[in-house]
């Protein structure tokens, strides 16, 4: 007897399944928090020099505010002050509406910046003058926590799969609370991107275990529903992010605020079921049996346990490879798993990429960063819904290479469409990125069906460090636009349809087994028909 079997008796979609996914929701809404946090706490408002070491007499004084940024601040292309320069005397002609520059000396801000606090109280870049020449200390912030993400993946996903999902949630969870908070009592710079390394590497085990856990706890029937559902914790995510930084608009109170219900996640912890399909691929049978129990219970398929004993779980478990210690080397060990793991890992890379490139390239809404975030969020809610409806009837593979396929195609319509065509570049944008935030949900429980249970966080793990890595790469793409304006877009279309491309050669998983063991993946999968399942 299957695993998968023993799940259908006791009814593997019911109020257990339902509380799993509730409590996991209040971590996973922490996920979009600080992924994207760096919109907000590292925001760079509108800046000029401070010029008061140009007050040295009456005259400047006596100046209006505007009057003196004309004879203290040189004007950009635009007629905006300039961010980063300064005149190093005052220009009185230009009150008079000259335009000569004849002895007009220019030089850094020699006494730092004035910022614009109508949006934003306080920034990382407010608070220790990340801008200008130090503009780079800002944007490494972002880049810092995403390889704390790319180190944290594989080894939570060595852990979990050597001492199980629930111990490691809450490690994970009590390490992101701890090192969020630190962060944002941070006394300097270099302790802020240390702490908010470690930040990053700590949510990694939240970002791939809870999905799996939640996978391994639904039936065959209802894998799909599970993945797209705990996909919609980004989104909701998202809108609790652009209502906090709306209300919160200091750096250190706004990590604070988005970190506050991992509090509740460690009180909820207690209730979180380990995974009964891991405890059998181990070999601990009693443990399994007290959580398929509980599920049975909570179900009101109770009367099925009596044919459901630690001996018929010993039965579905081949003991002598629960035993065995899996570890990254057993991903490329055997042929189809090594094609499997090097598929799975461009696929990774490739959509990560793609999705991130988009995000933080995407202008010409010309609104501000709350309502901006609020729209692409408010963009996901619909499209994963269709994703759920699409997985059920066509299937992951199809899925996959259709809407990277379709993200590739956007960007490629774009490279064609001239800039003032702002509204079009705009929508057909925003297309490519729903595609893309298509492709995203429809990876993650693809890739948990395609990996056999011991090796499953390995695999996720394995998968999630290949696309932190493309997310660390990708912003880094803009700067070949020096060598040719259409260079980035390009780019990042050959990408997203050579992704495309790499998904066909991977298996269908719709309405098949879970594989427990790497020999599972061996041979042909078993399909299983849902009236077989029922």
């Amino acid at each position: 007897m299957k695993f998968d079997s023993i799940l259908a008796e006791i009814n593997g979609f019911g109020k257990f399944q339902i509380a799993l996914v509730l409590i996991q929701i209040l971590s996973r809404i922490t996920l979009p928090c600080h992924f994207l946090l760096n919109n907000f706490m590292a925001a760079v408002p509108s800046h000029h020099c401070n010029i008061d070491a140009l007050d040295t007499g009456a005259v400047f004084g006596n100046l209006t505010l505007d009057q003196k940024l004309a004879v203290g601040i040189p004007a950009e292309r635009d007629g905006t002050p300039s961010s980063c320069q300064m005149f190093s005397e005052p220009q009185y002609e230009y009150l008079l509406g000259s335009n000569s520059s004849k002895g007009s000396f220019t030089v850094q801000c020699q006494n730092g910046w004035v910022y614009d606090k109508s949006t934003f109280k306080s920034t990382l870049a407010t608070e220790w003058d990340l801008v200008c020449s130090r503009k780079g200390m800002n944007k490494a912030t972002a880049t810092i926590f995403f390889i704390g993400v790319m180190v944290g993946a594989p080894v939570f996903g060595f852990l979990s799969d050597r001492f199980g999902r629930r111990p490691l949630l809450l490690v994970s969870y009590l390490a992101s609370l701890i090192f969020a908070v630190l962060s944002a009592f941070s006394t300097s710079y270099v302790m802020f991107v240390i702490l908010r390394f470690f930040t990053g590497m700590s949510l990694a085990g939240i970002s791939i275990m809870a999905i799996v856990l939640n996978v391994e706890w639904f039936s065959i029937e209802h894998r799909t529903f599970s993945g797209v559902i705990i996909s919609l914790d980004w989104t909701i995510g998202n809108w609790i992010l652009v209502g906090t930084a709306y209300f919160v608009n200091e750096w250190r109170k706004l990590i604070l605020a988005v970190t506050s219900p991992l509090i509740l996640s460690i009180i909820a912890w207690r209730w979180l079921p380990e995974s009964a399909r891991w405890l059998v691929a181990k070999g601990k049978t009693d443990a399994a049996h007290h959580y398929i129990m509980k599920c049975a219970k909570m179900n009101n398929r109770s009367k099925c346990m009596a044919t459901i004993t630690p001996a018929t779980l010993l039965e579905c478990a081949e003991t002598e490879h629960g035993a065995k210690k899996y570890t990254f080397v057993d991903l490329f060990r055997t042929p189809n798993i090594r094609k499997l793991a090097i598929y799975s890992g461009m696929l990774w890379f490739g959509v990560a990429f793609t999705y991130y490139g988009i995000t933080l390239n995407i202008t010409g809404f010309g609104l501000n960063p709350y309502l901006t975030q609020f729209i692409f969020a408010s963009i996901e809610m619909p499209m994963k819904i269709g994703v759920y409806y699409f997985l059920e009837k066509v299937g992951r593979k199809h899925g996959q290479m259709g809407s990277m396929l379709l993200t590739g195609l956007c960007l490629f319509i774009n490279i064609f469409v001239p800039k003032d065509k702002w509204t079009v570049r705009t929508v057909v944008a925003v297309l490519g990125k729903s595609m893309s935030e298509a492709s995203f949900t429809i990876m993650y429980l693809y890739t948990t069906e395609l990996y056999p249970t011991v090796v499953r966080q390995n695999g996720l793990g394995y998968t999630s460090f290949l696309a932190r890595l493309g997310v660390s790469i990708s912003p880094l793409i803009v700067l070949l636009e020096d060598l040719w304006h259409l260079l980035p877009a390009a780019t990042y279309c050959a990408v997203a349809v050579g992704t495309g491309l790499v998904a066909s050669l991977l298996p269908e998983t719709l309405n098949t087994r879970l594989p427990e063991f790497i020999e599972d993946i061996e041979k042909p999968r078993r399909q299983s028909p849902r009236k077989e399942i029922q």
